[in-house]
């Protein structure tokens, strides 16, 4: 049995919407799987030399995690940057529940993104990169929900990524314990402006964007990051951390004025089909 998983990246938070929002984003990270005797893995890009080749690897720990206990060769090509808040870790968790599924015969469905949101704690990266579009998590107890949503045609995101990496472990120690009132419900009306904007009116990106629940507190952690944030929502481009960053997501054009020097910019689709899985040969 041989296939390809072909699994996008991800953006999560989108400025209001902490731990809530996500968005799957037209950049794929591929892993070609077949059944074998024993283990072999080899990793291609990102990654490459750094992450383990064992059954610690997270796309195997994910495979088993679905429910596939044999043999395995796997062939990691990697395009998703890491530690930069582009959901690569969540990518890798999805491409291994689906070829754990594939293996198994089953077809992916609600468990898929119950074992996968299991991994991380939370369902935004995961569900985005499972069923492609724009996506809404949430978690009822010890269970990961989420529902998907068309984006608009005229969302065209921008990342802005830094050689810099950062780590969701780290920013998360960033946050405070504790947070006013009235920012709990500044977020609350601006994440559900969010999904109005990116489902049916753009030209509100800016102020549903806006957030007042970690950016600021997670400064320290990617100045350069905030600063271009910061340069843009100036100049009327809604822009925001990218998960736990340091990667800036935009929407639009970017003024020529805005010092982007140090990070590597791509305009990027919004991918609509989440993970798939083909045969090969």
């Amino acid at each position: 049995m041989r296939f390809l998983v072909s699994v996008p990246a991800s953006t999560a938070n989108l400025g209001s919407g902490f731990d809530a929002l996500g968005m799957a984003l037209g950049l794929y990270d591929e892993i070609e799987v077949a059944t074998a005797d024993g283990l072999s893995i080899v990793v291609e890009g990102a990654g490459s030399g750094e992450v383990p080749l064992d059954e610690t690897h997270l796309v195997v720990r994910a495979v088993r995690a679905a429910g596939y206990t044999g043999g395995l060769a796997l062939r990691c090509r990697n395009v998703i940057p890491h530690a930069r808040g582009l959901g690569s870790s969540a990518a890798a968790i999805v491409a291994g529940v689906a070829a754990g599924f594939t293996l198994t015969g089953r077809e992916l469905d609600t468990d898929a993104l119950q074992i996968a949101a299991e991994f991380e704690g939370h369902a935004d990266n995961a569900a985005a990169s499972l069923f492609g579009g724009v996506v809404v998590a949430w978690s009822e107890g010890e269970r990961y929900r989420a529902v998907r949503m068309e984006p608009d045609a005229r969302v065209r995101p921008v990342v802005l990524i830094p050689s810099q990496e950062s780590s969701t472990k780290t920013t998360r120690g960033l946050l405070p314990a504790e947070v006013p009132h009235s920012d709990a419900a500044h977020a609350a009306g601006r994440a559900a402006l969010a999904v109005h904007a990116l489902t049916t009116d753009p030209s509100v990106l800016l102020a549903a964007t806006e957030d007042r629940l970690h950016q600021n507190y997670r400064e320290p952690a990617w100045p350069d990051t905030v600063r271009v944030i910061n340069d843009l929502r100036k100049l009327g481009v809604p822009a925001c951390v990218s998960g736990a960053g340091p990667t800036v997501i935009a929407f639009g054009d970017l003024p020529a004025e805005v010092d982007v020097h140090g990070f590597d910019v791509r305009r990027l689709d919004v991918d609509t089909a989440g993970v798939r899985v083909r045969p090969l040969d």
